[in-house]
């Protein structure tokens, strides 16, 4: 199980392979940008340096899961769930992820690794849509306020790159596809102003007689996310809301959510409720392949397998997942 910074990805997925082992992780092989049009088409798009040695993994009969974390991951497993049990036909896989966190003692402190954050963020954020394919836009595009369940209530969500939107549509027919965060005003401004500063690089510079990357040296200032349990309060919810045609022929709108309340996961394990969210769930997928429950070959994502296991041994690790049903949007 590959659970290391995206930056190495390809080489530990290249690295399983020769080795002769199947392989999961938890983010995919990174993104180029158009070296002529970076915010309105794709280039080199996230995963596709795995996707490009599919057959040669499908040959010889090894399995590699990509994007099996909670985003991508538990929200592709939703994508799967509502085509097989929700909808007959779907209009948008939208996954929103949002949380009401707040960190004491600390004007800004990611809950989340701040390298792999800059990295998403900052990137053109990229769209499926059936009749136009995958293209682009500027970062922290159409902003929506989504209501999140578990008494997070309305938070704003923009654009932004994720390995959801280039996974979902390769197993499951929608129309469109969309990644949106709730990143909230103060830590956009925080992500422009590193933007401006060029602090968002990874090329190396000089200074004072040292080589050093820019973006690590933001990564080294700021706190270790997986340290702030303790000072952390909220909750923070992964899900993924679909809209389009039920199973009934009529208007259908589910938001499909997964929430952890840090105080809970504190409690229980010891960690913050967003490196725990993120760490159940490809633990919930080795015990599937483990079982057999899951099977496969080639490079394949969570939407290739049946949801319905994996939604259930969730529940019985004891964090259950939930359904919402909204009003369908005229």
């Amino acid at each position: 199980m590959n659970a290391v910074d995206p930056r190495f990805v390809l080489s530990i997925f290249n690295g399983a392979y020769a080795a002769g082992a199947d392989y999961l992780d938890m983010a995919m092989s990174l993104s180029q940008r158009h070296p002529e049009a970076p915010y309105e088409l794709t280039w080199v798009k996230l995963g596709d340096e795995q996707f490009a040695r599919a057959n040669e993994w499908e040959k010889a009969g090894r399995l590699a899961l990509v994007g099996m974390g909670v985003e991508p991951g538990l929200s592709d497993v939703f994508a799967r769930y509502a085509a097989d049990h929700l909808f007959s036909e779907i209009g948008e896989l939208g996954t929103r992820d949002g949380s009401n966190l707040t960190v004491d003692g600390y004007d800004f402190a990611p809950s989340f690794s701040i390298w792999t954050t800059i990295e998403e963020c900052l990137n053109p954020p990229v769209i499926w849509d059936a009749d136009r394919g995958w293209y682009v836009t500027p970062p922290f595009s159409e902003p929506e306020v989504f209501d999140f369940p578990g008494g997070i209530g309305p938070v704003e969500c923009v654009n932004v790159e994720h390995e959801e939107v280039l996974l979902m549509p390769r197993w499951i027919k929608a129309k469109r596809v969309t990644f949106k965060y709730g990143l909230g005003a103060e830590f956009i401004d925080v992500l422009k102003t590193l933007h401006k500063l060029g602090l968002d690089k990874t090329d190396k510079v000089r200074a004072s007689g040292v080589e050093v990357s820019p973006r690590d040296v933001v990564a080294a200032c700021l706190p270790d996310p997986a340290t702030l349990g303790d000072a952390m309060t909220g909750k923070t919810c992964a899900g993924l809301f679909v809209t389009g045609t039920g199973k009934d022929g009529q208007p259908r709108a589910t938001y499909l959510y997964h929430v952890v309340d840090n105080e809970w996961s504190m409690k229980e394990y010891g960690h913050q409720c967003v490196v725990w969210q993120t760490a159940v769930n490809p633990v919930v997928a080795l015990e599937l392949l483990a079982t057999g429950a899951w099977s496969g070959a080639g490079v394949l994502g969570p939407e290739a397998f049946d949801a319905v296991p994996f939604l259930d041994l969730l529940t019985a690790y004891g964090s259950p997942w939930g359904q919402r049903e909204d009003t369908p949007r005229s």
